[in-house]
């Protein structure tokens, strides 16, 4: 079989590509999904022709990043076919032939691994998630780059106690900048729409430090950033989504306890407190969809701050259904102002972030 360019099922041009090197602190994995065009959508209404259909269940199981002779490959699921994808843009179909086993042609096979075969057979657990792809004796190991079965979250370990970065990051001062700033008015999301929800992971355990950061569940933006917010809101509700908050403005000092409990070689995790972020500024926030028939969290192609490629704005691989989902996300929230970054589908920040100077209010003192 011929292989074909991969196409997205609902790409935005507003970015068109993902980094080659590593974008806000991120690097790039071994051999990534290489950056391609994405293609220019249709108005918004043409996108309520409705989610694509789950997948067959059997492909569940296979779907993910192969380590193979000539780099990362990905198993994809478009349209109810599955596929094998390259880093180059190209991708091969896989015909089922049995629960494990897929007819290939061995033009593509040797294209896409650097050897002809004729069949794709895949190991499964007792869970039926694939371990690996057997093209004759050639073992291709899957990556297991997913969270721990029962978690949602991928975690590293804090370098110091918590409770000793905290106290050290309230002694702390924020950095000083130059320029004039708009006076700081922020203002919380559910108070302006209570249909948005909140599952705010750093008054939680279950973030990337396994650490309770935050006193309170809340979420505040400077007033024009929340406001946009309310109408990527509202824009969605046509869809039956609503948008699931899970952080917004953050205190400079907590950024700087993200800096000091994270190990070094983890650090483009975080941003350097030495210059701020857009959470610290207020005009940056991270976020899902969420059903408003049952009020669950949407699947999207990666958890929440997820480290690995599946972040990433474009990456190809998933379901047609969470691909789906991601960019219909990203075009209510562009289509009010903000602009995704890159390397985090759920990260957006408001046009105007420049305007607006480091925080480090705490919550409970927001308005007095």
């Amino acid at each position: 079989m011929r292989l074909v360019p991969f196409i997205a099922i609902l790409a935005i041009a507003a970015c068109r590509s993902a980094p080659s090197r590593p974008v806000a602190g991120r690097p790039v994995a071994n051999q990534p999904v290489a950056s391609r065009p994405e293609a220019a959508v249709a108005p918004m209404g043409v996108i309520h022709s409705g989610e694509p259909a789950p997948p067959p269940s059997q492909f569940l199981g296979l779907l993910g990043e192969y380590d193979t002779p000539l780099g990362m490959r990905v198993v994809l699921e478009d349209s109810g076919r599955l596929f094998f994808a390259d880093t180059m843009r190209h991708r091969t179909t896989l015909r089922g032939t049995s629960n494990t086993a897929y007819a290939i042609t061995p033009a593509a096979a040797q294209a896409l691994f650097g050897r002809s075969a004729s069949e794709v057979r895949f190991q499964r657990d007792a869970a039926g998630h694939a371990t690996a792809a057997l093209l004759g004796d050639t073992r291709l190991a899957r990556r297991e780059i997913e969270p721990r079965p029962g978690t949602t979250q991928l975690q590293v370990t804090p370098v110091r106690p918590v409770a000793q970065v905290r106290t050290a990051a309230l002694a702390a001062s924020p950095p000083r900048e130059q320029g004039t700033f708009r006076p700081a008015e922020l203002v919380e999301l559910v108070k302006l729409d209570p249909s948005i929800k909140l599952e705010i992971r750093y008054a939680t355990t279950n973030n990337f430090l396994g650490t309770r950061f935050y006193d309170e569940a809340r979420a505040f933006m400077q007033r024009p950033a929340a406001e946009a917010v309310v109408r990527a809101n509202a824009s969605l509700k046509t869809l039956g989504y609503g948008l699931l908050i899970h952080d917004a403005y953050r205190p400079w000092y907590v950024t700087k306890m993200f800096w000091d409990a994270t190990p070094t070689d983890k650090r483009w995790l975080v941003a350097d407190p030495s210059q701020g972020s857009k959470h610290n500024r207020g005009a940056a926030v991270d976020l899902t969809l969420y059903d408003l028939a049952t009020g669950r969290p949407v699947e999207m192609p990666s958890t929440y701050d997820e480290s690995t490629d599946r972040a990433y704005a474009d990456y190809p691989g998933g379901t047609s259904a969470q691909r789906w989902r991601r960019a219909v996300l990203r075009r209510a929230m562009e289509a009010q102002g903000f602009v995704v970054n890159p390397t985090e589908w759920w990260h957006f920040d408001h046009k105007d972030w420049r305007q607006y100077a480091i925080g480090n209010v705490s919550f409970d003192r927001i308005g007095r």
